[in-house]
């Protein structure tokens, strides 16, 4: 019996304890909730600017706290929103907050000394107040009107860089990201390793590469993606305050264009540099933009000179110091004949042949060329003038040997073109010298014959003689000029279907003896 009720006084005993235990352990539960809710309650005035984080997840804020998170770039977490807003002022904030769990307590002021941060560690929360430092000193003169107008123009601000289709974004002078547009913050995130975007963003381009830029001045960046592409970026870095903002904008398109105007500019020289025709094409702004080998072959210039892409000016005055171009009479009027020259360029109309003092004659023509640019060819045609002038001197030496003869001679084409006439012709049938040498035809010369003759056949003979294909014989005619002289007519077949005629009008005293009673044509067609 007394077992028993030793027993039963342990269990009571145990009993006991379990219900003190499970009643102390509810008073600390309650306790606990009840100063986490005053936690959460943020018992402060509207104007404070509170916030409670949960690790990264906003759990309270103040009203005035929700309207600065409201402006917060929309990225990530709550507190990499608050972050994207807060991090121009405190810039140390992202890496300073690490330790608030260690410390419980952490103040960080502004870098202008402006603003403080509050931060707490209260039950396992973080409790940002930001207080405004000069808030005091600051006159509050703005009427509604005003706020309203700011608040429309931040609004249109805002609008105008989330919608632009490129690249914005501002940066600390240590390189640290405090603001972005939505185009830069969405690249970000593609390019990003990690699933959460986060804030700041990556840096995508190497900033550094813009410190030594003039101002306006860009540079060309490369960014690979995902799938290791490179993509081109015009970047633009302006300064201001002590931050730095940057614009970037896709130039994909022209990087191409220019890649494949370089492949076209490369084959063109590949192409051109077998010609023997020298050539020199200038772009819009007169600098030398393509040229060959021939070019410095024939313009003895050196390839190092053509390599600097000269302007037009200076490759012309290099031309003339080299003696490759005719001597002007002074520089003042070479000034004024290159003007033309380029001005003829232009238009299509510069053709010019160039004798040199080395005895070399070059041909130079201009020709325009797409957006503006022009282009030079020497040619050069010592050979071709060369030629010329021995045919002309041939020409010449057999013009006077015919104007030395005192027969009359006349030669015409296949087609009845006068080719050529000598002195005797133009003198016998009282014709000009220009005259004679003009484009007349066999029907103009016969013409003329028949005004100065007695009517006689030879003349249409002639005529048919001339247009006759095939195998001819040289024939003889005879008629008499109307002042009475007999006039002997001798008609030769020559190569390529051309015929000479022959006139050798007797003198005078002959023409008066008494006719003979022969026929005077009837020995045309005599085979020699």
């Amino acid at each position: 019996m007394s077992f028993d009720l030793l027993f039963t006084f342990a269990a009571l005993l145990v009993g006991s304890l379990a219900v003190a235990f499970l009643v102390l352990y509810s008073l600390a539960w309650l306790a606990g909730r009840k100063e986490k809710q005053t936690t959460l309650a943020l018992e402060s005035q509207d104007t404070d600017i509170v916030f409670l984080f949960d690790d990264e997840t906003l759990v309270n804020a103040t009203s005035a706290a929700q309207s600065i998170l409201s402006a917060a770039v929309d990225v990530g977490s709550d507190w990499s929103r608050l972050l994207s807003v807060l991090i121009t002022k405190f810039p140390t904030l992202q890496n300073d907050i690490s330790d608030l769990a260690e410390r419980g307590k952490i103040d960080i002021e502004s870098r202008d000394g402006s603003s403080v941060l509050n931060c707490e560690w209260r039950n396992g929360l973080a409790r940002i107040s930001l207080f405004d430092q000069e808030s005091d000193h600051i006159p509050l003169n703005l009427d509604r009107h005003s706020i309203a107008a700011m608040e429309d123009e931040l609004e249109t601000l805002r609008a105008t860089t989330e919608h632009v289709p490129f690249l914005v974004w501002r940066e600390l002078e240590d390189g640290t990201i405090s603001w972005a547009n939505s185009a830069y913050i969405a690249l970000a995130d593609r390019l990003s390793e990690e699933d959460t975007p986060s804030w700041p963003p990556a840096s995508l381009f190497d900033t550094q590469l813009l410190s030594k830029a003039e101002p306006n001045e860009n540079r060309r960046l490369s960014l690979k993606d995902e799938s290791g592409n490179t993509h081109w970026y015009d970047v633009y870095r302006f300064k201001l305050g002590d931050s730095f903002l940057y614009t970037g904008s896709n130039v994909d398109r022209t990087v191409k264009a220019e890649e494949t105007l370089r492949e076209f500019t490369q084959t063109l020289t590949k192409t051109f540099s077998h010609l023997t025709i020298g050539l020199a094409v200038f772009d819009r702004n007169r600098q030398l933009a393509l040229f060959n080998p021939a070019l410095t072959d024939l313009t003895s210039l050196p390839a190092e000179f053509l390599i600097t892409r000269p302007t037009l000016i200076s490759f012309l005055d290099r031309l003339r110091d080299s003696q490759m171009m005719p001597e002007p009479k002074d520089y003042k009027s070479w000034r004024q004949e290159m003007a033309e020259l380029e001005t003829a360029a232009e238009d299509g109309t510069y053709e010019e042949v160039w004798t040199l003092p080395g005895g070399m004659t070059y041909r130079i023509s201009g020709r325009p060329h797409p957006d503006g640019a022009i282009a030079f060819l020497f040619e050069d045609i010592s050979a071709e003038m060369s030629l010329t002038r021995r045919f002309r001197s041939e020409i010449e030496t057999g013009q006077a040997v015919l104007d030395s003869l005192s027969e009359a001679i006349a030669v015409f084409s296949s087609d009845g073109t006068l080719v050529m006439a000598n002195a005797a012709y133009t003198q016998l049938w009282r014709l000009d010298q220009l005259e004679g040498l003009a484009e007349t035809s066999i029907s103009d010369a016969t013409r003329v014959w028949h005004t100065k003759c007695a009517p006689t056949p030879i003349w249409s003979d002639f005529r048919k003689f001339v247009s006759r294909t095939g195998e001819r014989a040289e024939w003889y005619g005879q008629t008499r000029l109307w002042d009475g002289r007999r006039l002997n007519c001798r008609f030769t077949p020559l190569p390529s279907g051309q015929t000479l005629v022959g006139f050798s009008p007797e003198e005078r005293s002959n023409a008066l003896r008494p006719a003979l009673k022969t026929q005077t044509h009837d020995t045309r067609f005599i085979k020699m």
